[in-house]
This record gives C-alpha cells, sequence and structure tokens, in this order.
C-alpha cells in the first residue's frame, strides 16, 4: 500500500519496539482478502496480535467481508542453538539486566491480560530455536489446520512456558490442532521445509520486515505491531477498498 497505519509495538531481533514498515511480500489472485502475517512463535506481541486480529475479522465479518489467513516465518533469534538457552541468563544479555527482562515481561504479561491471555512467564525457562516449530506450521498448513497450531504453539509457549523447540511439546500442538501424531513425528525427524523457511524468513527481510508481527493484504504492507482492533478493521477496510480499486 502506499500508506502505513500507524504502528503498534513490534518485536525484532534486539527486543520490542514501536515502528511500521512499508513493504511488498507477496500477491494473491483474490484481490484484498489474503493476510499474510510474518511472525515467530516467540514473539509475545505476535499472540497479542492474532487476538486483536480475530477481533478485527469478526467485526468485518458482519459486513460480509472475510479474509484467508496465511502465517510466515521470521527469526527473531536467527543465531540461537538449536537447543535453545537459558531464558533468563539470555534475556538479562539480551536486555541487559534480570531487571530490565523483567520489566519487560510485567509490561507483555499486562498487555497479554488486556486480549484475555493469561502470560505465564514465570514458567518459560528455555529460549528456544523456533526454526522447527516455523516447518510445523508450514506443515499444518499444508493439511489446512495452519491457524489452529499456529494457535497451540503460541499457547504453548505462553501460557504453559513448553519448550517449543522440543519435538514432543511440537508434536503434542500438532495433535490438538488436529493432526495425526504419528505424521507430525515422522515430520519432525526430517528436514522438509528446513531450507524452505530459512528462505522465507530471508526474503521477508529483503521485502523490509525487521520486526513482529507484520501485516500484509495481498502482498502489500499494511502495518507491524499488535494494533487495536477496530485500527486493524479500518486498516484492512481501507485496504481492500485501495486494492480493488487498483484492479479495476
Amino acid at each position: 500500500m502506499d500508506e502505513t497505519i500507524p504502528a503498534g509495538t513490534v518485536c525484532g531481533p534486539d527486543g520490542c519496539d514501536d515502528t511500521s514498515i512499508p513493504a511488498s511480500f507477496r500477491t494473491e489472485p483474490t484481490v484484498g482478502t489474503r493476510i499474510d502475517i510474518v511472525s515467530d512463535a516467540i514473539c509475545p506481541w505476535c499472540y497479542i496480535g492474532k487476538r486483536q486480529l480475530e477481533r478485527a475479522l469478526a467485526m468485518l465479518a458482519q459486513e460480509g467481508l472475510i479474509f484467508s489467513i496465511h502465517w510466515n516465518p521470521f527469526q527473531l533469534n536467527p543465531d540461537m542453538p538449536k537447543e535453545g538457552r537459558d531464558r533468563a541468563a539470555y534475556r538479562a544479555w539480551k536486555f541487559g539486566s534480570a531487571e530490565k527482562s523483567a520489566a519487560l515481561d510485567v509490561r507483555i504479561s499486562e498487555a497479554a491480560s488486556g486480549v484475555g491471555l493469561a502470560f505465564r512467564t514465570d514458567l518459560m525457562l528455555r529460549t528456544p530455536n523456533t526454526i522447527d516449530a516455523h516447518r510445523l506450521i508450514w506443515f499444518a498448513g499444508q493439511q489446512g489446520v495452519q491457524d489452529a497450531a499456529m494457535e497451540a504453539v503460541f499457547k504453548a509457549y505462553f501460557t504453559q512456558g513448553a519448550d517449543i523447540g522440543d519435538h514432543a511439546v511440537l508434536t503434542a500442538c500438532a495433535v490438538e490442532a488436529g493432526l495425526e501424531a504419528d505424521q507430525v513425528i515422522a515430520f519432525l525427524a526430517g528436514d522438509l521445509a528446513d531450507k524452505e523457511m530459512r528462505a522465507a524468513d530471508q526474503a521477508a527481510r529483503e521485502a523490509g520486515v525487521s520486526g513482529v508481527p507484520s501485516f500484509f493484504l495481498d502482498g502489500y504492507g499494511l502495518f507491524s505491531g499488535a494494533m487495536p482492533a477496530e485500527t486493524i478493521a479500518d486498516a484492512l477496510r481501507r485496504g481492500q477498498k485501495l486494492l480493488r480499486e487498483r484492479a479495476a
């Protein structure tokens, strides 16, 4: 889009802040109905943004406006070891002190509570590598349950403190989303979609994404951050109108 909606809170490799991005990501033949979300499974504002988006979509559905949702990978910590790291030590290093890390957790938990989410940062012991979580979310998309898998992964990490770098945890998330455990175990044991997820992460960065969540409509950047539902709904209305006028 030509105009950028005022931003909300977004997470980048160095933490969470306020920013906005205009960018082109991908295209879809059906004009103004495809929403692509670039996110990371350990981004708290991505989960909060998901709830706000769901509220916005419920508003828009009452107006007869229906959209499809597609989740795309981004790694906030691309250099994270495969086994992850101790969360307390890693965040103290990343943010400068344990006190600052704790203050950020309080801020995030309060924001989550505002959209009905009960974050349990006290249960989060590890900061995981998220490449396998992204692979699982992609795989779930091939089976038509991507959004359910994204929800299950977010919930496992933020409300249960589970290590979503662990294959057993990811398998449980997949089963919750409606997939067969044996099928998921076999998938995670291989490396299918590993290169593709890393390439998609890089493509997002090349398209201008520097923080998540970032939202796109038919490939055009709308905004980044966990915006209020009303703001999201207005952005989607205006974005769809503009795209359809261009197409006409």
